[in-house]
């Protein structure tokens, strides 16, 4: 069946004309947009490996303390001290892609009864607990932007490859149609004009 919008109309056409522009501009809006976001992708790719090594860096210094508490006071010690320690809860997601988190640097154990090398220690590794929040924050920024580019790059890809030549296609055969039908009506016209001057 014929759509409405086919037919060789001079409303048609001006129609088709119109939709067509606005899908090429929609695509140029698109394509801007995603080059954008890709822009932002890369920057955030490269947070993230700048995250990473300094994760990287505070998880040998947490460890390297770790290592000189359990020679001060035992590994059996520390593990007690460890064990006692409630663990502290305070991540909360506000949105899909914000990460709070409160770290502690405050050692929540008898300072009497430990070691310089067990608080730094503790202090290291609540950095580096509060280093891995940042970096999941940051990586789940980058998710997001990667889904946001595969939906724009679709729905430029819709106009670029589908709407766009659909629309110009149509054009073509609605101003096909109207020459058509201008140079039929020419002739028509000759042809009558002619056939008044044979019968005078």
């Amino acid at each position: 069946m014929l759509n409405q919008n086919d037919f060789p109309t001079k409303g048609n056409l001006i129609h088709t004309q119109h939709t067509l522009k606005l899908a090429q501009q929609g695509y140029m809006l698109l394509d801007q947009k995603k080059n954008v976001l890709i822009q932002e992708l890369s920057e955030a790719k490269k947070q993230i490996k700048l995250l990473q090594a300094q994760m990287e860096e505070m998880t040998k210094t947490a460890k390297a303390a770790l290592r000189y508490a359990n020679i001060e006071l035992g590994s059996s010690r520390v593990k007690a001290i460890a064990d006692s320690i409630t663990p502290n809860s305070a991540v909360k997601t506000e949105s899909t892609d914000k990460i709070d988190m409160q770290v502690h640097t405050s050692p929540p154990y008898s300072l009497a009864e430990t070691s310089p090398a067990l608080d730094e220690a503790y202090q290291s590794f609540s950095k580096v607990k509060g280093m891995v929040i940042t970096l999941a924050t940051a990586e789940s920024k980058a998710q997001i932007l990667e889904a946001d580019i595969r939906k724009t790059g679709k729905r430029a890809n819709a106009l670029l490859y589908i709407i766009i030549p659909k629309c110009e296609n149509r054009m073509r055969l609605i101003q096909n149609a109207l020459e058509e039908k201008d140079r039929d009506s020419f002739v028509r016209l000759k042809l009558s004009k002619n056939s008044g001057t044979t019968k005078l």
